[in-house]
């Protein structure tokens, strides 16, 4: 491979033809799905993989913490089977998170080996959250759903079937599984043709070099980003609640940043828990990777030439790197809080490029049963976003997925139209984003009344408990909540059973503050006033 074929028109070329498979993919996947988690709410991501493993692609649109899902399953394939047990026409498929599978059961991944002529060149991946598995325990692993360590799926063009209805009789909703399984198929499919077609108009041989040159660029790129942070340690700590513990945790982080290389340290976080929110190692990592991005810069390109400068540390058996059979599926709302206690840590170092805290949460609502109307079972999952934190020259977003998630709202009609469910309100919350010269973002009330018996409600959540903090002087956001009609059934630990008429009205947190709040302009303060974000009450306090 000569420099003359890797000049760096022919590399952005097939940057971006690559950024586009994964694009199509991602499309390909929304399109053909069934569930309303993955066509509505877009629960799903893509990635391409280099023969060894290393992304170097993933959708814009996909959810940053699908990343730890995706991260382990080349390499747990490439261990599992041998070279000549990996054949053109395989899907392989993979949910367990401590067999490289994922990082939580709901994530499904299905992955297939690309083959240019005779030679595996690439890899393909799809996950989508399967929002099947409603009413289940999360003492530990073995509760929470089926494990699928990563097996085929699909041996040289054949479907094993047995294996497939092994799957489906262990799901709720199999219906809507078998069809989401053929959409990350179909995905995959596009994948493979449109990485042939590439190759063939650029060669084989130029698409690997050139996808070894990306990862040699986003490396170059991170490291000249971090030799701009000053050298030092820094430290945080925070505050985690979630409704399955009764008491608060403390979580730690120590950062030091040496020349263009950092460090994180995990050392001091407390043991994993009898709780659904254990983190495995993909998830940690991932959550760093993606801070780092968001921290260095927005535009680097997300793959893995961003890990080389970074170390990660963390005890094994703790909640931020669990050990089987810890439970993990609520791992996002302890992924969310590591952004924070990053951007916490690091406020210091680079004050104009953190926010105040987001929400600190990835509110997961669970509403699972029987549809008599309809006939059949249902499990409705989704996550409702919260206040966004404000940043040094501008307000935090109000009502947003932030940091680790990254889908879309279910429409009330679709909502109503799928499940015996009505939403009676859906509303940002007055008051709830922290003051400061820049105001942090709204939390979000979305009220949902039952029409059907013996609706078990879960509600996976942070920061009942404490409040998102402000930065240089900004306030707090409001805390989450979750209250329910007077006759219902109190929530035990997250869980209870809610019958026909009956609601459960759902508050995420706001956000935090940036700034003394006696610098905001009184245009501004009349203008939250004016679009019902700030109380006359409040407004009187920022003025004083």
């Amino acid at each position: 491979m000569t420099a003359v074929e890797l000049d760096p028109v022919l590399v952005e070329v097939v940057g971006s033809a690559l950024s586009t498979i994964v694009e199509e993919m991602s499309e390909t996947l929304v399109k053909a799905a069934y569930s309303p988690n993955i066509k509505e709410r877009r629960d799903c991501t893509a990635s391409l993989f280099d023969a060894e493993g290393q992304a170097i692609a993933q959708d814009e649109g996909g959810s940053p913490l699908h990343l730890g899902s995706l991260m382990g399953i080349v390499a747990a394939l490439r261990e599992r089977y041998a070279l000549e047990q990996i054949r053109p026409g395989d899907v392989f498929i993979g949910n367990d998170p401590y067999t490289g599978g994922g990082s939580h059961l709901p994530d499904i991944v299905l992955a297939t080996p690309i083959f240019i002529e005779g030679e595996l060149t690439a890899w393909a991946a799809t996950l989508a959250h399967h929002a099947d598995f409603g009413d289940r325990g999360h003492a530990h692993i073995f509760q929470e759903a089926i494990r699928i360590p990563p097996v085929h799926l699909v041996r040289e063009g054949v479907r094993q079937e047995e294996l497939l209805q092994l799957i489906l009789l262990n799901c709720q909703v199999p219906d809507e599984r078998i069809a989401d399984l053929r959409a990350q198929e179909a995905a995959l499919r596009v994948a493979v043709a449109r990485y042939g077609e590439l190759c063939e108009r650029h060669g084989a041989d130029v698409v690997r070099a050139i996808g070894a040159e990306l990862l040699d660029y986003t490396e170059r790129r991170t490291r000249a980003a971090i030799a701009e942070f000053p050298d030092g340690e820094y430290v945080f700590e925070d505050r985690f609640d979630c409704p399955e513990l009764d008491d608060e945790l403390t979580l730690r982080v120590r950062i030091v940043v040496r020349g263009d290389e950092m460090l994180f340290d995990f050392a001091g976080n407390p043991p994993q828990v009898r709780a659904s929110v254990n983190v495995v190692w993909t998830g940690l990592y991932a959550a760093v990777y993606y801070t780092i991005k968001t921290l260095i810069d927005p535009d680097i390109a997300p793959n893995a030439g961003l890990y080389r400068p970074v170390t990660i540390e963390a005890p094994e058996g703790s909640i931020i790197n669990c050990s089987a059979p810890a439970a993990v599926n609520g791992r996002s709302e302890t992924c969310q809080r590591i952004v924070d206690l990053i951007q916490g840590a690091l406020a210091p170092a680079v004050p104009e490029r953190i926010t105040g805290a987001s929400n600190g949460a990835n509110t997961g609502v669970h509403f699972s049963g029987h549809d008599r109307a309809r006939g059949r079972d249902f499990v409705y999952l989704e996550t409702i976003g919260g206040g966004s934190g404000a940043r040094y020259n501008k307000d935090g977003l109000d009502g947003v997925q932030v940091h680790m998630t990254n889908t879309s709202n279910l429409p009330v009609e679709s909502l109503e139209t799928e499940y015996p469910l009505m939403v009676e309100a859906y509303e940002f919350i007055e008051d709830s984003g922290g003051t400061g010269e820049y105001r942090g973002g709204m939390g979000i009330r979305r009220r949902i009344r039952v029409e059907a018996e013996d609706v078990h409600f879960w509600l996976d959540t942070s920061r009942q408990k404490s409040q998102p903090w402000g930065v240089f002087g900004g306030g707090p956001g409001a805390s989450a909540r979750c209250v329910l009609s007077d006759d219902a059934t109190p929530i035990d630990h997250g869980y209870t059973v809610l019958q026909p008429g009956q609601w459960a009205s759902i508050e995420t947190a706001g956000a935090g503050g940036y700034g003394d709040p006696a610098s905001r302009p009184d245009a501004a303060i009349e203008a939250d006033v004016r679009d019902g974000r700030m109380s006359e009450e409040t407004a009187r306090k920022h003025r004083s």
